[in-house]
């Protein structure tokens, strides 16, 4: 903003001083742009004096007589009973013995002001004064030369001498009067004095914890943004489409290095400077690639440059060497057990994690040795929705286009389903090659881990790590988060709303909310009142009867009367939680309104599921991945699942299925619908192995599993176990007990038939499937040490928390944990104890999740009101919910082609590289802070071992299967 001088009749100094110390009051500048509140015309100068808090001079000759007074007229004027200005004003004049007119300049930081003002005077009327030596001392900002000529008539110029002065008084000399400085030390005191309580009224208004400066360099990059938009808006008449490219043209030039160096002085933003390179940018290509409805795709800059968090020492843990590497030790066993366990079932193991491991000189068990199947890659600006199939999936019920018989034949022995060649004279023909870990391996690594998990020394290590992590991301946050928030704003189009996000565990038969259950009961008696929905002691019941039977009406129901929602007596009851599945407290309405199995076949459920489908794909962004249950007490449980799903068209490309397996052995058992453990494990994995070796003896099956992604283990945790499993344990054969099996027994045979069921599918060509059990809610912690070894991912996990050494062992192996906190929040777990948010900030691999709508929401957008919540009361930021959203998306059972669109086609690789900012609006920032923070951890436990020294772990000391220490837990 240019600045302007006033100028000033000729008066006489001695006249002027007087008047100038008499009138202190007119010296303030006044509500006029145009008035500085002196009786006296202005003139505006061209140049810029004493602009931005730069220091000047002036000088310059004049010829005798005239005195010529200059003070600046500043850009912003405030009216006040005193005297208040940024700074103070400029006097300058000439006297009559003087033949050089000299500025001095003012300079205001912050409340401390300072200036300097130099003259030399000459005798002109002898003419034999000598130039006076020039001072060796040079006053900072003063000016050897003249301003332009034109002020008050050019002269030649001549050397200051600099001289000390008080802030913007004149040139002292011998004839001034002796009270002159004392006068002016006075009142620029008053002034002094005045900013600076101003300053101290100013601070104590402040409310917030910290401020930001005003040269931030995000609020200068907004600023230069927003001018920009302005100009363009105002100056250039484009098409919308062009005006949209030209913007995010320019989002492209203010990338990290603005935000990283602070705007110097004399830096500014021109409109001009900015034209240039939007027109040539208007030239290239016309052509627009669209992801979106009105966005465009293009190259988002990788910020690779951020605060980071080190530390520096020989002994960066805080403990001994000795003790860092014993425990590295066992924290690397731990790893190599799991991923042994996972690369042999064909489940997905961390690369950061495996590339470590891979350090120790280890080779790798040769466990996958099929090709992976090629997959279409997806281009870098393919749009974020995946193409949608003209097809039905479930139209394709052609047999003759199903792959053909390969005439093996299975059975299954202590447990397990063996494969092979010929189905007839089995145990002569020979057995396929199916790797699986056998029972002994199992149990010998469980009481590895389970020993690990109490040895102290590594409970002490993994506690320090885990409290490190906490602290580190604390501080990264500190550091980061606007730069974070910054990277967000830039990415057009996309927020919280609009990226993926997965419900990784929710159950079908209460994925809707109770309003929606109600108008779908209230709609089927209304029009279906007359249908047989229910046969009672050989009778028909209609859905008019059934009610009858309760004395209820349409109009009588409300979702008071249907009494489905969790509430405080459901606290740690897990039994009254089951009864609230039955809606009014009638189970006979659970089995017609929310099972698959009943004499309608489904009809009802699959109506509401598919309304709950259309409501995911209304919202676009929201996806599913829905559990049915498959029991085990008999064998046609399969068929019919799959003829339920393709007889209803039950199908969305926003849900996935997986299966749930209820551990209720004891309940059949006791019922005498089963007589052993393996009679349901073959209910439960023959037909799986039938379908999959000849996918034309159940071809609907065949089609329905292409759709599930995996199985669940589900029950009441907290449930007493009165056996533990060991090599002493009967095999599922010989389990006729009226006990349970224990959560372990249930784990491991699950997971040795999933395991040679997934090499039989690979060789097929057909899709694998993954582990991922309802763990740690409840119960003790081992439950927690199977879902390590077997799972690549796990329900809940509150355990964890009381667990050092597991969820060191989680974070580092990156396991999946799909948390709930509102279900925790009635069943096991008070909403703020819930570990969620400490979870989060030490890195591990965590997502939101909804459990059961039906029982513990209330809104048509369940996850939102989770996600929601979860914010609210933990204070998450946007990044931390975008990056939620985006582990729900890696750990879903969703296509690796469907992740390509959703994520981007590199989010398989490592760090910041595997992000698409355009598309998770997660910043690079924080993908980078937590692939850098994993790899560091990793490479501190790695870098303590050696190759040798794996085999020397003594088990019988720091492993030891001994009794747990009194009052230790």
């Amino acid at each position: 903003m240019p600045s302007s001088m006033a100028v000033f009749p000729c008066v006489g100094y001695r006249k002027l001083i007087p008047w100038l110390l008499g009138q202190p009051r007119r010296m303030a500048p006044s509500r006029s742009r145009g008035s500085l509140g002196l009786p006296f015309s202005l003139c505006s100068m061209p140049a810029d004096l004493l602009w931005a808090g730069r220091r000047s001079q002036l000088c310059r000759g004049a010829s005798p007589g005239p005195v010529w007074v200059l003070l600046p007229r500043y850009p912003t004027v405030r009216h006040s009973s005193s005297i208040r200005a940024s700074a103070p004003p400029s006097l300058c004049w000439p006297l009559h013995s003087s033949d050089t007119l000299c500025s001095s300049s003012s300079r205001s930081t912050g409340s401390k002001m300072s200036s300097s003002s130099s003259s030399s005077s000459s005798n002109s009327n002898d003419g034999q004064g000598k130039p006076k030596p020039k001072s060796p001392f040079r006053k900072r900002g003063s000016l050897q030369s003249t301003t332009s000529p034109d002020l008050c008539g050019a002269s030649i110029p001549k050397p200051l001498k600099p001289q000390r002065s008080l802030p913007g008084t004149p040139v002292s000399i011998t004839q001034y009067p002796i009270d002159l400085r004392t006068s002016m030390e006075e009142k620029y005191k008053e002034i002094a004095e005045e900013l600076f309580s101003r300053s101290m009224a100013e601070s104590e208004m402040r409310s917030a914890p910290y401020e930001f400066p005003e040269d931030s360099p995000i609020e200068q990059l907004e600023e230069r943004r927003h001018r920009l938009e302005r100009q363009i808006s105002q100056d250039i008449k484009l098409e919308p489409e062009i005006l949209l490219r030209a913007k995010q043209d320019f989002m492209k030039i203010d990338s990290a290095p603005d935000l990283e160096a602070p705007f110097r002085d004399n830096q500014r933003v021109e409109i001009n400077h900015i034209f240039p390179l939007l027109a040539t940018w208007l030239m290239k290509e016309k052509s627009v690639d669209t992801v979106d409805d009105g966005f465009m795709e293009r190259a988002m800059p990788m910020e690779k440059e951020y605060q980071r968090v080190s530390i520096s020492g020989e002994e960066k843990c805080g403990v001994p060497f000795t003790d860092l590497v014993d425990a590295a030790k066992c924290v690397v066993k731990a790893l190599f057990i799991r991923e042994k366990y996972i690369n042999r079932s064909m489940q997905n193991f961390c690369k950061t994690t495996t590339h470590a491991l891979l350090e120790l000189g280890m080779k790798p068990l040769d466990l996958r040795v099929y090709e992976d199947i090629p997959e279409t890659p997806v281009d870098a600006d393919a749009p974020v929705h995946p193409p949608v199939s003209e097809t039905h999936p479930y139209d394709n019920q052609d047999p003759k286009n199903m792959p053909a018989d390969t005439g093996y034949g299975c059975k299954m022995v202590d447990g397990v389903v063996h494969v092979y060649t010929k189905k007839t004279n089995m145990d002569k023909s020979a057995e396929l090659d199916l790797p699986y870990p056998d029972l002994k391996e199992y149990i010998a690594d469980m009481n590895v881990m389970m020993a690990l998990i109490i040895n102290g020394p590594v409970k002490s290590f993994c506690y320090r790590r885990l409290q490190y992590l906490s602290s580190k991301f604390q501080m990264h946050i500190l550091l980061n988060e606007m730069k974070e928030l910054a990277a967000q704003k830039k990415v057009p189009h996309r927020d919280f709303y609009n990226i993926r996000k997965v419900d990784t565990h929710i159950h079908a038969s209460s994925c809707m909310n109770q309003k929606h259950l109600l108008r779908f009961i209230k709609r089927a008696m209304k029009k279906y009142p007359g249908e047989i929905v229910h046969i009672e002691r050989g009778r028909g019941q209609t859905l008019k009867d059934v009610f009858e039977t309760m004395n209820l009406t349409a109009f009588d129901l409300s979702v008071d009367t249907l009494d489905m929602h969790a509430d405080r007596n459901t606290f740690h009851r897990f039994d009254k939680f089951n009864a609230k599945y039955n809606p009014i407290g009638e189970s006979i309405l659970r089995e017609i309104f929310i099972k698959t199995d009943n004499h309608i076949e489904g009809k009802y459920f699959a109506h509401i599921i598919k309304e709950v489908m259309y409501d995911l794909e209304e919202s676009k962004y929201q996806n599913s991945e829905l559990r049915l249950s498959i029991y085990g007490r008999s064998r046609d449980e399969w068929d019919k699942l799959a003829q339920w799903a393709v007889k209803h068209r039950v199908y969305s490309d926003n849900v996935r299925w997986l299966i749930q397996v209820p551990r209720l052995f004891d309940v059949y058992h006791t019922k005498k619908q089963l007589a052993n453990f393996q009679e349901m494990l073959e209910n439960i994995f023959m037909p799986l192995f039938e379908v999959t070796i000849n996918p034309r003896s159940h071809p609907e099956l065949h089609l329905f599993l292409e759709h599930v992604v995996g199985f669940d283990s589900v029950d009441d945790e907290s449930k007493p176990e009165h056996h533990i499993f060991n090599l002493d344990s009967p095999l599922p054969v010989d389990w006729t007990e009226e006990d349970n099996p224990p959560y372990s027994y249930y784990l491991y045979y699950t997971y040795a038939n999933m395991t040679v069921l997934n090499h039989l599918r690979r060789r097929r060509g057909l899709h694998m499937f993954v582990l991922r059990p309802h763990c740690g809610e409840a119960g003790p912690i081992h439950h927690l040490v199977s879902g390590f070894m077997l799972s690549e991912n796990i329900s809940h996990g509150l355990l964890l928390r009381k667990a050092p050494v597991l969820q060191y062992l989680y974070y580092l192996a990156q396991v999946g944990i799909a948390m709930s906190p509102l279900s925790n929040n009635s069943l096991f777990l008070s909403y703020h104890r819930n570990p969620l948010p400490e979870y989060l900030s030490r890195g591990l691999m965590v997502s939101l999740s909804t459990d059961d709508p039906l029982q513990f929401h209330f809104t048509k957008e369940p996850l939102m009101e989770e996600y929601s919540i979860a914010t609210q009361v933990w204070k998450l930021s946007s990044c931390d919910m975008c990056e939620l959203a985006r582990n729900s998306v890696l750990m879903s059972g969703f296509s690796h082609k469907a992740k390509s669109y959703w994520l981007g086609p590199s989010y398989a690789r490592e760090g910041p590289e595997s992000n698409d900012i355009r598309r998770t609006n997660v910043p690079d920032i924080r993908v980078a802070y937590r692939s850098e923070t994993l790899s560091e951890e990793l490479q501190l436990i790695t870098h303590a071992v050696r190759t040798e020294e794996l085999d020397t772990i003594d088990e019988e000391d720091s492993l030891s299967m001994g009794p747990l220490p009194a009052g230790g837990r």
